[in-house]
């Protein structure tokens, strides 16, 4: 569905199904330089399941207008516009790598708003290296050469997705080709700049769900973030790399269901 926040369209897939504010919340965050699409198997699920499903594509990526906000906490705050624009005062949230990091930030910056916090692929803070950040600032396709491959395990790689139907690598390729120039840059900057400080400590519920073989986000930083939360619930995926959506998507949702 298309709304305006401030002025500027927003995008934000509601698990195709009518989005109701006055179900349970969950909140999906996309990664940098993704779109709501990597969502698509868990939103629907969870749109099918009593839940008010919410997958928006950040500023600037996708189908939503704007500027790419330049600050984790930055996105989190639009986060809350968003919600207030929909009459949502409660949600899960949900977030994948840079998303991970949003949804972080949401929940120390605004604790009564989110009433449940998962991270997938997450590390606090996340360091970007310099090769990529200045491949991706020259809008470099070298940039999305090495994030792509530095997201998917050896065997992501080769193939072989749980789901028949979908060609992994190249899926992740064509999301990163699909963003507006600078975006990645932009991207990459706020989460190599994420102060993971900011805000009051967590206190909901919360998930973590690493993969042993992620080179963007290595399990130890996983494991890091999950002990600095009370009471945390641990998921690890053998043998899965970063974009454990793509690469692991019924175990990523499993764990989902238990705690969302």
């Amino acid at each position: 569905m298309k709304f305006e926040v401030a002025g500027e369209t927003v995008f934000a897939s509601t698990g195709s199904a009518p989005f109701d504010a006055k179900k349970p919340g969950v909140l999906f965050i996309h990664g940098a330089g993704m779109d709501h699409s990597v969502w698509v198997m868990p939103a629907r699920y969870f749109a099918r399941h009593g839940f008010a499903v919410l997958a928006p594509d950040l500023p600037a990526h996708g189908r939503s207008g704007g500027g790419a906000l330049t600050s984790v906490s930055a996105m989190a705050r639009w986060l809350v516009d968003v919600l207030d624009d929909l009459g949502v005062e409660q949600t899960a949230v949900v977030g994948h790598s840079m998303g991970s990091l949003v949804a972080h930030s949401f929940a120390r910056l605004f604790p009564d708003r989110c009433r449940v916090l998962a991270l997938l692929g997450t590390s606090a803070p996340m360091p970007v290296t310099e090769a990529l950040l200045n491949a991706a600032e020259d809008n470099d396709h070298a940039a999305i050469d090495m994030a792509n491959a530095w997201s998917h395990s050896a065997g992501g790689k080769l193939g072989g997705n749980q789901n028949p139907g979908l060609w992994m690598l190249r899926s992740g390729e064509r999301l990163l080709e699909r963003s507006a120039p600078g975006v990645f840059h932009t991207d990459l900057k706020a989460c190599d700049e994420f102060d993971a400080s900011e805000g009051e400590a967590v206190h909901c519920p919360s998930l973590v769900i690493v993969g042993e073989a992620d080179q963007m986000t290595p399990v130890r930083a996983g494991i890091s973030v999950a002990e600095a939360l009370p009471g945390a619930t641990i998921v690890r995926l053998p043998g899965c790399g970063h974009a454990m959506m793509s690469e692991r998507p019924n175990e990523v949702l499993d764990a989902l269901i238990q705690i969302v």
